[in-house]
């Protein structure tokens, strides 16, 4: 990961933010075409399309893209800094990276049996209370302990709410093989379905990737399951499954015991 992807990533959201306050269109082309303009009369030019390649990589893909020094300090600029180094000594790195990170904790809170430290967290030197405080953030309805329980309400604190909320107001999401994305592109790659933002399901959709820890304890009138092929996967929550299009349905003993985790040489009892 590029040493500073996520300052990249802030500076290419508070740009494109800026931009869509000011432009007059709505669409995400019409922004950048103000923004294009914008830059070309007050700042250094930038082409949209150059920005909608930085854009959609890095923030949408969440992947590197190499952006020259001087396109930094130029956006920058048009952001009210002097450089992009001055940009970013204003704005709090360790508190972006934990909101970044809170998703994937909550996943991997209810997924996995045993609580590991995000690498973030490694990253940043936070210690046992830092920790502490931040699972307090979102520990709303997980409880830790072998029987795990599995968050279907939405108990979660205000703070990590109003962020996620923050997310459905892009007009798009796509399925990412765990949970859905929010996008403000209605085209991402060929052969990935962007499909109309979905809050519900955006907010308490996700596929659970440990089916090993499911029990009727935890699971049985929480999870819903999709069979195809006779692979069965579970989600945490109704409607159907987005890699094959079958209804849902909701789990049952019998699908729990054989399909999460039952040994292999068990008898096996059609549902």
């Amino acid at each position: 990961m590029s040493k500073f992807l996520p300052q990249k990533k802030k500076l290419l959201e508070d740009v494109y933010e800026k931009a869509s306050n000011e432009a007059t269109e709505t669409s995400f082309n019409g922004i950048l075409l103000h923004l294009e303009q914008i830059l070309k009369d007050d700042f250094e030019p930038l082409s949209y399309k150059s920005f909608e390649n930085y854009y959609k990589a890095i923030v949408e893909q969440d992947e590197d893209y190499n952006i020259k020094r001087s396109v930094l300090d130029n956006l920058s600029r048009y952001l009210g800094f002097d450089t992009f180094q001055h940009y970013c000594s204003e704005w709090r790195t360790v508190e972006y990276s934990i909101q970044q990170a809170i998703s994937k904790i909550v996943i991997t809170i209810i997924n996995k049996p045993i609580l590991e430290m995000p690498q973030f967290m490694k990253q940043n030197g936070l210690g046992i209370m830092e920790i502490v405080l931040l699972l307090c953030l979102v520990t709303g309805n997980v409880v830790f302990s072998n029987n795990k329980k599995i968050s279907n309400g939405s108990s979660f604190p205000s703070s990590f709410m109003s962020g996620l909320q923050a997310a459905t107001d892009k007009k798009y999401m796509y399925w990412d093989g765990e949970r859905y994305i929010a996008t403000d592109s209605s085209f991402i790659k060929p052969g990935l379905e962007v499909k109309a933002m979905n809050e519900h399901m955006f907010l308490h959709f996700r596929k659970i990737k440990r089916k090993d820890t499911l029990t009727d304890a935890n699971a049985l009138g929480r999870t819903w399951y999709s069979k195809f092929y006779g692979n069965v996967e579970f989600f945490t929550d109704d409607g159907v499954d987005p890699e094959n299009g079958r209804e849902l349905r909701k789990s049952t003993s019998t699908i729990i015991y054989k399909y999460a985790g039952k040994p292999k040489d068990s008898v096996e009892v059609e549902e």
